[in-house]
């Protein structure tokens, strides 16, 4: 135990010694930490833990279609209109995604 003790303050002093050297140590774990740990939230998010849904493996996506455009994201009054004449899925939910850029301060 004693042998530990006496690495821990030499790596210490040697540390303390050439500072430059210890910032781009720290700079350099604290990137890689925090780097792996975002990779992971990804990856548990997605991958790892089941959808928060009955049956997950039972989903599917339904997109509306027109020859001149292709798949495209159906209409709000196309939506109802699929809920409302539905007899195939148990329920439909819509979804959008949106991109925006955020400028100023307000």
């Amino acid at each position: 135990m004693e042998t530990i003790w006496q690495d821990v303050k030499y790596g210490t002093r040697m540390l303390r010694k050439n500072l430059g050297f210890t910032f781009v140590v720290v700079l350099t774990l604290a990137l890689g930490i925090s780097a792996n740990t975002a990779i992971f939230s990804v990856v548990d998010a997605l991958l790892l833990r089941p959808l928060p849904f009955q049956d997950p493996e039972r989903l599917v996506v339904v997109w509306g279609t027109r020859p001149e455009v292709g798949r495209e994201e159906a209409s709000l009054p196309d939506f109802a209109d699929w809920r409302a004449q539905n007899m195939t899925f148990d329920a439909l939910a819509a979804g959008t995604t949106q991109n925006v850029t955020l400028t100023g301060q307000d």
